[in-house]
């Protein structure tokens, strides 16, 4: 079971759009480079309507509101904003197997062992396996749903080491998540008109409508066609069949650390997954740190450490990714580009780490835990809970 939490929402102002596909040429906030990209993704995909996302909160509600109206969401009335999500239970996880680079030659993206032995470092696609894989999935694929064009930023809007993204999608779950975890909305549009650049992401749950099989849980996914592919050399992401946030946040490990790591060679920088944290002595002197563990090994708590020593402060700048260069001086800089938290539940607690509980009491979305009766989460790690509160698993 793949337990997920989501924290810390920020917003901006502004007024959403939603026009019919007919329309978008009409669609005046959006820049050529834009406007192309999006057009190209109706062209295929076959929505019935497209919504520019704006990042503003009315917007956020409205969202979170359709999906607790299509039983995606529902809402915890033991916190502030938080919702719970119940996935299929074959779209849960990343699919590493299902997670491909492609290159024009294979050696770009991964080394070819003597004997045939199959290389552990990522998986390999041809340009032409990939133009019949996307040929197999993508044609009308949003047909009877509405896709969303979300304009993004991985770093803080104007900062010199940030990048630009637009992600098309046919799900408000990504929306609501991608507005956790990035810059989202008008800010970033205003930046594409202007003529920065940015990367391309698409992604598609494979279910049109009207749907030919009922949904499990009330959610969307094509387990059997799960594809997620890398264009490092175009600055493209194209994922399908899942919309896990490991597989459908194309902001988070598709953009900021794989695309991410072929820009920053490119640039001469870093992209790295490692944790971001600051810590000060009690005489006040500063020193950040940053540390590289896999997945579900502590980076989160170590980030978000809580002193023991009096006069000793330790402050997060960011939990899962880096992206480093040196500047000017030769001092190495780095940036979190992420905004929210995307973090495994079990394990964390009040004693394992205060911090992250109290920041996800409230604008968080919880994926994948159990439900109490008291309107609360619970998953392994927690104190059991309270006499006479029953607990429902994930499965619901």
């Amino acid at each position: 079971m793949s337990c997920l939490l989501l924290g810390l929402i920020r917003r901006r102002s502004g007024v959403g759009t939603s026009v019919g596909v007919r329309s978008l040429a009409s669609i005046p906030s959006l820049p050529p480079a834009v406007a192309d990209f999006v057009k190209r993704a109706v062209d295929e995909c076959k929505p019935a309507n497209v919504h520019v996302v704006t990042g503003s909160s009315e917007e956020s509600a409205q969202i979170l509101a359709g999906l607790e109206k299509d039983g995606m969401v529902k809402r915890l009335p033991k916190y502030e904003n938080c919702w719970l999500a119940r996935t299929d239970p074959k779209d849960v996880a990343r699919v590493e197997s299902k997670t491909v680079i492609v290159t024009k030659n294979q050696r770009d993206t991964i080394p070819i062992p003597d004997g045939g032995a199959k290389s552990q470092l990522g998986s390999w696609m041809s340009e032409g396996d990939f133009q019949k894989a996307r040929q197999d999935r993508f044609p009308g694929c949003m047909a009877g749903r509405t896709m969303y064009v979300i304009p993004f930023s991985m770093g803080p809007v104007g900062s010199p080491l940030s990048k630009f993204g637009v992600q098309v999608t046919d799900s408000p779950y990504v929306v609501a998540s991608m507005g956790i975890m990035t810059r989202m909305g008008t800010p970033v549009m205003d930046k594409l008109a202007q003529g920065a650049e940015f990367v391309r992401c698409q992604h598609s749950l494979g279910r049109p409508l009207p749907l030919k099989a009922p949904l499990v849980n009330s959610w969307p996914c094509n387990p059997e066609k799960v594809l997620i592919s890398h264009l490092p050399d175009t600055r493209q992401i194209l994922s399908f069949g899942s919309g896990y946030g490991g597989n459908s946040l194309l902001g988070k490990k598709c953009f900021a650390l794989r695309i991410a790591s072929r820009i920053a060679k490119d640039e001469g920088w870093l992209a790295e997954h490692m944790l971001i944290l600051g810590i000060t002595n009690p005489q006040g002197v500063k020193r950040y740190v940053a540390a590289a563990f896999p997945s579900a090994c502590g980076k989160t708590n170590l980030a978000m450490m809580k002193p023991a020593l009096p006069g000793w402060t330790v402050e997060c700048v960011g939990d899962d990714i880096a992206w480093m260069k040196f500047d000017s001086q030769g001092k190495l800089r780095a940036i979190n580009p992420e905004n929210g938290f995307f973090g495994v539940a079990p394990g964390t607690s009040l004693k394992t780490n205060p911090h992250a509980m109290a920041t996800i009491a409230k604008n968080t979305v919880f994926t994948n835990v159990g439900e109490t009766s008291d309107g609360g989460v619970w998953w392994e790690g927690l104190d059991p809970p309270a006499a006479g509160v029953s607990l429902t698993d994930w499965h619901g």
